[in-house]
């Protein structure tokens, strides 16, 4: 499997640098072409999502469908893409220049072909009025630098999802709230349950939970140079806290091999006492272990002395080569605006990424004592975008800067380096390649 995984990446890396070559070889007369094709007849904007079949056909559909009674010219043709396909595909596409016109994507995958320039530069598309409709700070995840290249879409927010019973087993009267009180309470927990206070992935190609969390004790990553700045004090607590919390036999042994949907699975089997997730794994949770969900709460997410909050986007991006750029930044703005964002975040259980749709009355107001687990989740959720930011920085090689730091952290959880060396190495193995 982990072999398999790495051909993958070398295989969208080897596409990415095919990609490369051939933006640069891109003529500006390609780009008049495209523009002449979608002033001429019916325009067709092809638009790709990620793994949102069948359950929002319905949406879609009609979204679609007003889409196209209110821009008469304009087709929509909607392609649902596997989460495991995406990146794949639409490296492919572009490579082979016959991309679809809008993608749904995350700002971290989408960045490393912003550097490439393969996406349209929003900023001579969208007007400041337009463009401040959205959050300010999440509008930042899809700018690399000074240049828009995304449109927020869809939010979520990390919470701490947890068991009460294990919790009163342990003596634990309430969720913590900083990573120091999760140190305590996963002492606590294993001593007095024999189990796990929590899961969270090592994997380089899995979650940036812990890369986030150096950030969240205060580490800064990156200098203004792009350089490495996390080999500071700050990093080198931040290597030792989760060093610590291994050595100690605090964490699975399987941190370091299975990724974050691991962490799902031992929570719904009653092996761990917190989880750190989204609440649209609340459903999961409730249809495969109604009996955890029944004895579950939920609180804000774990952070450090920052009081920084992680924030979750995904956003639409437009190819350079989109045979119908305008069309398709109309469809873009059409899929994100307030009306329809409140709608999608009702429908899927997650946030808007406008201001409007987010001061609805439906994220504002605190559920009572009888609402379920989603509808406070709802409510701190949104709460917690007064803090949340995106806490890693937008790079276009930001998954090589997480390998440096996981592989590192990794080998002194083993006791294979010192926590000074892996921090050196970690920072000698991202700065080589800046």
């Amino acid at each position: 499997m982990i072999r398999l995984r790495k051909l993958k990446q070398l295989a969208a890396w080897v596409l990415i640098g095919l990609l490369t070559s051939w933006i640069i070889s891109c003529s500006s007369a390609n780009i008049v072409t495209n523009t002449q094709q979608s002033r001429s007849g019916e325009a067709t904007v092809e638009f790709w999502t990620m793994q949102l079949q069948p359950q929002f056909n319905d949406y879609f559909q009609k979204l679609i469908a007003n889409f196209e009674a209110q821009n008469s010219g304009i087709k929509v043709k909607w392609v649902d893409i596997p989460w495991s396909a995406m990146e794949n595909k639409i490296l492919t596409a572009v490579s082979a220049n016959t991309p679809p016109d809008v993608v749904n994507l995350n700002p971290v995958f989408a960045s490393q072909l912003a550097g490439r320039n393969a996406w349209l530069d929003l900023d001579t598309k969208i007007s400041n009025q337009e463009r401040s409709s959205y959050l300010p700070n999440i509008w930042k995840a899809s700018t690399l630098n000074g240049k828009s290249f995304g449109i927020p879409w869809y939010l979520t927010t990390r919470l701490t999802i947890y068991n009460i019973e294990l919790l009163k087993q342990a003596g634990i009267s309430q969720a913590p709230t900083t990573y120091a009180e999760l140190a305590d309470m996963a002492q606590k927990i294993k001593d007095n349950t024999g189990k796990y206070a929590f899961f969270v992935t090592f994997v380089p190609q899995d979650s940036g939970e812990v890369l986030e969390s150096f950030v969240q004790m205060g580490v800064t990553l990156v200098n203004t140079d792009g350089k490495a700045a996390f080999n500071s004090p700050e990093g080198k607590a931040a290597f030792q806290y989760w060093v610590d919390l291994y050595e100690k036999g605090l964490l699975p042994k399987e941190v370091l091999t299975q990724g974050h949907r691991h962490a799902i699975d031992l929570y719904q089997s009653g092996q761990t006492a917190f989880l750190a997730s989204g609440p649209e794994f609340l459903k999961t949770i409730t249809n495969n272990a109604p009996q955890i969900a029944e004895n579950s709460a939920i609180a804000p997410q774990v952070t450090g002395d920052t009081g920084k909050k992680n924030v979750a986007v995904m956003n639409v991006v437009i190819p350079r080569a989109s045979k119908h750029p305008d069309a398709a930044v109309k469809f873009a703005l059409f899929l994100s605006n307030d009306e329809n964002q409140l709608a999608f975040a009702k429908a899927a259980n997650v946030l808007p990424s406008t201001l409007k749709a987010l001061g609805d009355s439906y994220f504002q107001n605190v559920p009572d004592a009888a609402s379920t687990l989603l509808e406070k989740a709802r409510v701190i959720s949104a709460n917690q975008l007064k803090q949340a930011e995106i806490l890693t920085p937008t790079l276009k090689d930001s998954k090589r800067l997480q390998k440096a730091i996981y592989e590192n952290l990794q080998a002194a959880m083993l006791g294979q380096k010192t926590v000074d060396k892996a921090l050196e190495d970690a920072a000698q193995e991202w700065n080589i390649r800046v």
